[in-house]
């Protein structure tokens, strides 16, 4: 048992951080621009997100990684940076951390459709093996492999991080509502579908992120607990579904309607509570109080 499910032992619920992506842009970001060359060439830039975060009252937060596998960075020609991005990413997120918070290191999908044929599964997952071994190196407590949508990458990627680190690992999936009044990812996979699976090929953390606002996580939640009454599942919502208002996309949860939700989520069987798009550490600081107040913190 790594630190990540020692705190989860406690029984009391944990605060992750919120948005990166969104973040950065705001921080001078280009688009186009790879997100993971950020720790090193604007490292104090990057550190300041993590830092607003532990300052926000989160209990852990992410790396600047989420797309830092080779097969993201040659879009950028970095695939032979790899482990130098993921392991500063590790270091820029422990160093804000301290010794007293836990930092789970991002791994995101490839964007790579393993059913096309186009890449070997084994390739796959050497190449998350690099990333997965350069942010233990860095000094992660956990591996968070996240916004999947396609089982076998998620599997692949969780099989990857079990074999070259002795780290817990979190997965989790985004999902989209359906006519019939369900959720499945982008590539028709339930709830119900991957729990089992995930847990299988080594996870000890699963749950949604991204997508989806608060209100439609506590239905995600509830359809997970259907599956498993005890896995820790880790919640990181959206604030709110996005608008397209004035050329722009916008998230119209504040942070006191994010932290409203709070209870319910709570309730329906959620065990750590953070942000995805939209979500800034106004938001964070919204939710811990929230759960601040109900005691279970």
């Amino acid at each position: 048992m790594g630190a990540l499910l020692n705190n989860l032992e406690s029984g009391k619920t944990l605060v992750s951080d919120g948005a990166w992506g969104t973040f950065l842009h705001k921080s001078g970001l280009a688009t186009g621009e790879c997100p993971e060359l950020w720790n090193i060439t604007h490292r104090d830039k990057v550190k300041v997100i993590a830092q607003s975060y532990i300052d926000a009252g989160a209990d852990m937060i992410l790396t600047n990684s989420f797309g830092g596998s080779p097969t993201k960075l040659q879009h950028f020609g970095l695939e032979a940076r790899t482990a130098e991005l993921n392991h500063a990413a590790a270091l820029i997120s422990r160093e804000a951390a301290g010794s007293d918070r836990l930092v789970l290191g991002s791994i995101g999908p490839t964007g790579v459709m393993l059913m096309m044929g186009t890449v070997e599964p084994e390739a796959l997952k050497n190449d998350f093996k690099i990333q997965a071994k350069a942010l233990a190196e860095g000094g992660v407590d956990a591996i968070c492999v996240e916004t999947m949508t396609d089982l076998e990458e998620a599997k692949l990627a969780v099989e990857a991080a079990r074999e070259v680190t002795d780290l817990d690992i979190v997965c989790t999936f985004t999902f989209d509502p359906t006519a019939q009044g369900d959720f499945r990812t982008m590539m028709g996979v339930s709830p119900a579908d991957v729990c089992g699976p995930i847990l299988d090929a080594g996870a000890d953390v699963v749950g949604s992120n991204c997508g989806n606002g608060f209100a439609q996580m506590i239905e995600i939640v509830k359809a997970f607990r259907l599956q498993n009454a005890k896995v820790p599942l880790l919640i990181h919502a959206n604030a709110g579904k996005p608008v397209f208002e004035n050329g722009e996309t916008v998230f119209p949860e504040n942070p006191q309607m994010m932290a409203s939700h709070v209870e319910q989520l709570i309730a329906a069987g959620a065990n750590i509570i953070g942000g995805c798009c939209g979500s800034t550490p106004a938001h964070i600081t919204a939710i811990a109080k929230r759960i601040e107040e109900l005691k279970i913190r």
